[in-house]
């Protein structure tokens, strides 16, 4: 898939957010949206997937940990066949399998059920040790939100992944600068993010632009390094793509109404 395929495969991924949010009427549109660019190259350009047989063992791992983000995540899959685009009619509901937050057991293609904020990122570690420890060249990809990285668990996941040398892992900071009560900063500030993830012994890629393709895949196909877990610190733009949500904290867990739907996929298609 060239640049500008995949930049067409991001345009439909985020009208598949818009719609899902409004069908359901509730959901997370805004992080789902900033995370579009980082989560489709990775699954376009950097996994070893087979949407016919999403179970196979040879396959690369994803973990979403920033779970809300899970409109984004079906888009994805659903646009590379994991699953007919028709369940997104089901998104939220009782009995569908696109729940509000990614359920292992329900989903093809998800590897890991996530939602509770800081321990994603500990199931990618130990999916990329579990790897290590089989022989395997399975691939470990994980995104977390910027706010989560205010939980404890992610930081001693943080320690593991680079005591054990975990060079098959990769973690993406989906680094919005938003989250549901307010900015990083008003809330716990982060600091600076790229420091503290080289001084835990990452291979750290800053990327001022998360939502630009080209600066996502050039971080991504850069060449790790042996023994040391890699780290693409994103900023990205919460609400990306649709003008009245971009930049607004508001849109972290509201649903577009009609109108808004409309408006948001005329922007979209334009």
């Amino acid at each position: 898939m060239n640049t500008a395929q995949l930049q067409s495969f991001c345009t439909a991924v985020r009208r598949d957010i818009i719609n899902m949010t409004a069908n359901a009427g509730s959901g997370h549109p805004g992080g789902s949206l900033s995370a579009v660019e980082l989560v489709s190259a990775i699954f376009c350009t950097q996994m070893r997937v087979d949407p016919k047989n999403p179970r196979d063992p040879d396959r690369d791992r994803f973990v979403l940990s920033k779970g809300h983000a899970a409109p984004c995540y079906y888009g994805v899959l659903a646009e590379l066949g994991f699953f007919d685009r028709a369940e997104f009619e089901t998104f939220r509901q009782l009995h569908g399998i696109l729940q509000g937050h990614p359920d292992m057991k329900k989903t093809p293609g998800v590897d890991a059920s996530t939602g509770s904020l800081g321990q994603g990122v500990s199931i990618a570690v130990g999916m990329a040790l579990a790897a290590k420890h089989m022989g395997k060249d399975t691939k470990v990809f994980t995104v977390l939100g910027d706010g989560e990285c205010q939980e404890g668990q992610v930081w001693e996941a943080f320690m593991a992944a680079n005591h054990y040398k975990l060079d098959n892992l990769t973690v993406v900071v989906d680094n919005n600068g938003l989250q549901i009560d307010g900015s990083n900063d008003e809330v716990m500030g982060l600091g600076d993010m790229a420091a503290k993830l080289r001084a835990f012994g990452f291979q750290t890629i800053e990327v001022s632009d998360g939502n630009d393709l080209e600066q996502v895949l050039s971080a991504l196909g850069t060449p790790g390094q042996p023994g040391r877990p890699r780290a693409i610190l994103a900023h990205t733009c919460k609400g990306r793509g649709v003008s009245f949500m971009e930049g607004q904290v508001g849109w972290h867990g509201k649903a577009p109404s009609e109108d808004q739907r409309r408006q948001a996929l005329q922007e979209l298609e334009g």
